[in-house]
């Protein structure tokens, strides 16, 4: 009869191979959203929605509406707070 020990090293690669198969499992963690609502944005810029609605009537802020959702991207969000930075 063989008798086979498993290593603390053994454990430590196990352990690692784990994180990676999770890692294969959840690609998208640690991603942030590319589109985002209106509540999202409202909190994300601390502003009213009336402040939020004349960001997109003056053309400030370009949305996506599909169905009665309206969608903004973050790319924009992040566009219009670097212009409005320098």
């Amino acid at each position: 009869m063989n008798i086979e020990f498993i290593t603390k090293d053994d454990l430590r690669r196990i352990e690692n191979l784990l994180g990676e198969i999770k890692g294969l499992i959840k690609p998208g963690q640690g991603q942030s959203k590319q589109w985002l609502k209106s509540y999202e944005i409202r909190k994300l810029l601390n502003i009213s929605p009336g402040t939020l609605q004349n960001l997109r009537v003056n053309g400030t802020l370009r949305y996506t509406k599909i169905g009665g959702l309206l969608y903004y991207k973050l790319e924009d969000i992040e566009k219009l707070l670097e212009g409005n930075a320098r």
